[in-house]
């Protein structure tokens, strides 16, 4: 079938089922799945990052994939990578005659890269983080809001985040880079898995055992005893956050366990404010029932990829 885009995106909050969707989908249109997940861009964070790898396996055949497990734990991956790494695998895709399918749930990446975003490689500034270095996260806020507004809390959630966001702002200021903008829009239909909250928060809470279950803390231990700092685990958020801290013996299972919970359903909570963001800044998202079964849900996504449907009609 031919396509009418060159791009399919298909996103969702954490837990709502993306990855079966898109490789489904992949299976059957000859695609390439492009991840657009923060974390599992990193070797060796599988469980806690829910790579579920062999998802990409249809009907014993693999699925080819794109930005996992491409840089080191421990490495501090950003929004340029992401964009420049995006523009690198959407073009191979493309020149083997596939069709790109770009799914997960990190809506900042989702957005940069649909906007068309050429960001600005920023360098360490040694002396500046030096000049930083034993403030805490109040007095780099402070910091960082002589630069700009601060409009979420992502920037400065740690020390090093908080660092690193000055850095890079520090540098746009020196170098008269106001902030960045879009280029053109990539031509793109984008797909949404419209999941209800107390079946995402059961799905959520379900998983999360599961997880456990399959070695999650186990993970963390190894990744530990590879001679990654517990700081530089702790950045990644989640699951990493919680489980070095119950490593550490600054939580108890339990805590971290109940913890963690609530800190999904609140994550998951957000990707969906994104989402509903991106709506409101031009972003028509085609929203397709959970509980629809997945050879429906790709049907549905053909059909309204086919110039002579209706997409009005095959998606109410």
């Amino acid at each position: 079938m031919s396509q009418p885009t060159k791009l399919i995106t298909i996103l969702g909050p954490t837990a709502c089922g993306k990855t079966a969707l898109a490789t489904l989908l992949a299976s059957r249109i000859g695609g390439q799945i492009i991840s657009a997940d923060s974390r599992q861009l990193y070797r060796g964070m599988d469980i806690g990052t829910g790579k579920d790898l062999s998802e990409y396996i249809i009907d014993g055949k693999p699925i080819a994939y794109h930005l996992i497990d491409i840089v080191d734990a421990g490495y501090k991956y950003n929004l340029y990578e992401y964009c420049r790494d995006f523009d690198k695998a959407f073009s191979s895709i493309v020149t083997m005659g596939a069709t790109p399918i770009l799914c997960g749930g990190t809506g900042l990446y989702i957005e940069a890269v649909l906007n068309g975003y050429k960001m600005v490689e920023v360098p360490v500034d040694t002396p500046l983080r030096d000049s930083l270095q034993g403030k805490s996260i109040d007095e780099l806020r402070q910091i960082l809001m002589q630069y700009k507004t601060l409009h979420n809390t992502t920037d400065t959630a740690t020390v090093k985040r908080a660092i690193r966001a000055i850095e890079i702002a520090h540098y746009y200021s020196r170098n008269g880079i106001s902030h960045i903008e879009p280029q053109s829009r990539i031509d793109t239909h984008i797909f949404g898995i419209d999941i209800d909250r107390d079946t995402r928060r059961q799905r959520i809470t379900a998983r999360l055992k599961a997880r456990l279950d399959d070695g999650m803390v186990d993970e963390v231990k190894r990744l530990l005893q590879s001679g990654i700092a517990p700081d530089d685990l702790i950045y990644y958020g989640l699951e990493y956050k919680y489980i070095t801290n119950y490593v550490l013996g600054k939580i108890t299972y339990n805590e971290m366990f109940e913890s963690l919970q609530i800190a999904i359903h609140q994550f998951a909570k957000r990707q969906m404010t994104w989402f509903r963001g991106m709506e409101r800044r031009g972003f028509t998202i085609n929203w397709l029932p959970f509980d629809m079964d997945n050879n429906e849900k790709v049907e549905r996504i053909r059909k309204a990829l086919n110039p002579q449907s209706q997409v009005s009609n095959l998606l109410l």
